[in-house]
């Protein structure tokens, strides 16, 4: 049976190959692109200087941090800032950023802002009930019995 449909797959391929594939042919031309325009380049600015300050102070949510920071012009900047951190203590952080990269100085300064505030001590609304033995006995299940399973291979069947 397998010999019949080699040679029947031979005499198919053999008949096809008489004949080519048709040749491809575009419906239309590609589109033709002009060469994308040259932009401008962008304008190289000068440093300036300048010189700013903020901070804040916020007494319900406890956030409270500043910043300053200054430039010469030349690309050269110093500045600090600090904020208090949960502990209670403040971080204060001194930069600067030259020709030599970027450096900072961070110091920690213990104490600082304390909440004005003490949580309260858990105190509970009712006593907890005592504790007594159940009245009644816990049911009692007698441990599960299985049997190993039996595996029977499945019948041969010839084609």
């Amino acid at each position: 049976m397998a010999a019949k449909m080699i040679i029947f797959a031979a005499c198919v391929a053999s008949a096809l190959a008489q004949y080519s594939a048709p040749a491809y042919k575009p419906a239309y031309s590609a589109p033709a692109y002009s060469a994308p325009k040259a932009y401008a380049p962008e304008p190289a600015y000068p440093p300036t200087p300048y010189n700013f300050e903020y901070s804040v102070n916020d007494p319900h949510t406890y956030d409270v941090h500043s910043q300053s920071e200054y430039s010469d012009g030349n690309g050269n900047v110093k500045g600090t800032y600090s904020l208090l951190e949960a502990d209670g203590s403040t971080r204060v952080v001194d930069y600067t950023a030259d020709s030599y990269g970027f450096n900072a100085e961070v110091k920690k300064i213990d104490g600082g802002y304390k909440a004005t505030y003490s949580a309260p001590a858990y105190k509970p609304a009712y006593s907890a009930p005592a504790y007594s033995a159940p009245a009644y006995a816990a049911p009692a299940y007698p441990a599960p019995a299985y049997s190993a399973p039996a595996y029977k291979p499945a019948p041969y069947k010839a084609y």
